[in-house]
């Protein structure tokens, strides 16, 4: 990223507030990375004890698999608040409140397991972006900012030796004009 700026003081000025600015971000910027890639691990490995525990709780009940053939459509609408459908408890088989209870439980899991990678998306994006913006000011921005106040200050150092300069060379000619006049 090429830095437009002009050979003048303002010039130098703003690209030194510029400067400023950036390298007072970036110790934060790379706080706030380092925060979020620490949520990101913890909300993985949140997400994934989540599945574990889905796939383990799925395991446990797998010797019922037949029975739950039995259980009737649309018996729990998951709403996050269970909603439990009347059921008559004495025409059902004695199982039937357990099965409610244990698909009330996987469910749950399965959804804060979700939730869990949700979170661990959204982190990791943002967690992308620091540290894309990071990268930016420590590659890119001060670096160029940098040669570019480097550049203005020879610039005008240039103008000045040259300046002084050119008032020497007129002094002496103005001496040698004065020193012919005389003789």
């Amino acid at each position: 990223m090429a830095i437009k700026f002009q050979y003048n003081k303002t010039s130098l000025t703003l690209l030194g507030k510029q400067l400023k600015v950036r390298k007072n971000a970036l110790p934060t910027l790379k706080n706030k990375e380092s925060a979020l890639r620490v949520s990101v691990a913890n909300a993985k490995s949140e997400a994934e004890r989540l599945e574990r525990e889905v796939t383990q709780a799925l395991q446990s009940y797998d010797y019922l698999a037949a029975l739950w053939n039995e259980f009737e459509p649309g018996l729990i609408r998951i709403d996050i608040v269970y909603t439990l459908k009347e059921f008559n408890a004495f025409t059902k088989p004695a199982w039937y409140a357990d099965g409610v209870r244990i698909l009330q439980d996987i469910t749950r899991l399965g959804i804060e397991s979700e939730i869990y990678q949700q979170r661990r998306k959204i982190l990791d994006f943002n967690r992308k972006k620091t540290t894309q913006k990071v990268n930016l000011y420590e590659k890119v921005q001060i670096p160029g900012y940098q040669e570019a106040i480097r550049k203005i200050k020879r610039y005008m150092e240039d103008e000045e030796n040259l300046s002084k300069a050119s008032s020497k060379i007129v002094k002496t000619r103005h001496a040698q004009e004065e020193e012919e006049e005389s003789l």
